[in-house]
């Protein structure tokens, strides 16, 4: 039993909210602090009564490092899920280092002028805490989290070393839309719009945004386009696991998200750049995050599948072996459970359970972690238990 201090009152954030509620065994007490308290406020009244979870709420400001020390030792939560933007991870990590409290993540830092997303500002604090005798997880989404820990279950128990990985991240689901993100806009249209790379022989290849294309049969989806892009959990891989030739990452798209896309990037409007506009300061992909549909809007309109996973190739007892693990949800069953879409549902999901595991010491060990650094086994059943089954196979189709 333990205390869990929630940090964000968005999409992700509601489905690792409503899974610490369904899982009081470990959840005794959450307190969900947001921005905007009345968010926070409205989720709880929503789910008292149907959880023995006790929730409080609480507003704070996730760039105020003061306010999150102050309601942290109010709190003296076990662990601190940090569910807000990338652009806070560090304020939130130096709270926690000040109070001595465990930390989790789903996504990276990325400092909010530039797209650039790595670990190198996360790992910076290793010698910190560790001497201050508490853990910070890394990345515990799907993709980085569930992937590290597909990873770290592969070499455990299918392979002696792992030389390729290629990640696969489908979403097939169709909202009606003819323009819209199915996560925080800003950070998905940064992210799209940067140049790709892969990590092969030690070091990082670029190449374009979108450069790379391969279409591929996905189980249960069906023949999609998907396009090579950077992710954070290359680097991480890359260091941890062994035999590590190349490693690379991609996502489906449609062809109407990337024709908008490119008349958007066209006129400007993706630019985080400030322009001035009658006598302010704005960014334009701020401006045009606040005029697209908000994602936690998408949930009840969507139908389809999401299809994410990593096919392994490797050696098992000097011969060579391929390892296909992935996971399949569908949109509308998880609008169905908690309110959200599946993009939502698979990243909340294992926020919840990276919380669980350094909330109640199965994972143990000061420092800053990558997830695909401790025991899969226990998340992987987890997983299972909790609305993410995994499947697996041993011939899959491979991606040139």
């Amino acid at each position: 039993m333990g205390k869990a201090l929630i940090i964000g009152c968005g999409g992700v954030a509601s489905v690792a909210i409503h899974k610490c509620c369904q899982n009081s065994d470990e959840f005794s007490e959450i307190m969900i602090a947001s921005r905007t308290k009345s968010k926070c406020d409205a989720l709880k009244e929503k789910l008292e009564g149907t959880t023995k979870t006790k929730i409080r709420t609480a507003q704070v400001d996730a760039d105020d490092v003061d306010a999150l020390i102050a309601l942290i030792e109010e709190f003296q939560p076990d662990v601190v899920l940090n569910l807000a933007l990338p652009y806070q991870d560090l304020h939130i990590m130096d709270a926690c280092l000040a109070t001595k409290t465990n930390y989790v993540d789903t996504a990276n830092y990325e400092p909010e002028d530039t797209a650039k997303f790595e670990y190198k500002w996360q790992w910076a604090y290793r010698e910190r805490y560790e001497k201050a005798g508490i853990t910070a997880l890394l990345g515990s989404g799907f993709d980085p989290g569930v992937t590290g820990v597909f990873a770290a279950y592969a070499l455990k128990h299918h392979f002696d070393e792992i030389n390729y990985i290629d990640i696969l991240d489908c979403n097939a689901g169709d909202h009606g839309y003819p323009f819209a993100t199915n996560f925080n806009p800003e950070i998905n249209i940064r992210e799209v719009s940067a140049n790709g790379s892969y990590w092969e022989d030690g070091h990082w290849v670029e190449t374009k945004p979108m450069e790379i294309k391969r279409v591929y049969n996905f189980p249960e989806v069906g023949p999609k386009d998907m396009y090579l892009l950077h992710h954070e959990e290359l680097e991480s891989l890359g260091l941890n696991i062994p035999g590590i030739k190349r490693i690379r990452f991609f996502m489906t798209f449609g062809q109407s998200y990337l024709t908008h896309l490119k008349c958007l990037e066209d006129v400007g409007m993706t630019s985080i750049e400030p322009i001035e506009f009658e006598g302010k300061k704005i960014v334009p992909l701020q401006f045009l995050k606040a005029v697209l549909p908000d994602p936690a809007s998408l949930g009840p309109r969507t139908k389809g599948k999401t299809n994410i996973g990593c096919i392994f190739r490797g050696k098992k007892d000097g011969k060579d072996k391929t390892y296909y693990l992935y996971n399949v949800c569908d949109h509308q069953e998880c609008y169905k459970e908690v309110g959200s879409q599946a993009v939502s549902y698979t990243t909340g999901v294992p926020a919840m359970i990276g919380a669980m595991l350094i909330m109640n010491g199965t994972w143990k060990g000061p420092g800053v972690k990558n997830i695909e650094e401790f025991d899969p086994d226990p998340f992987m059943e987890a997983l299972n238990k909790w609305g993410l089954p995994w499947k697996e196979s041993f011939d899959p189709e491979l991606v040139d």
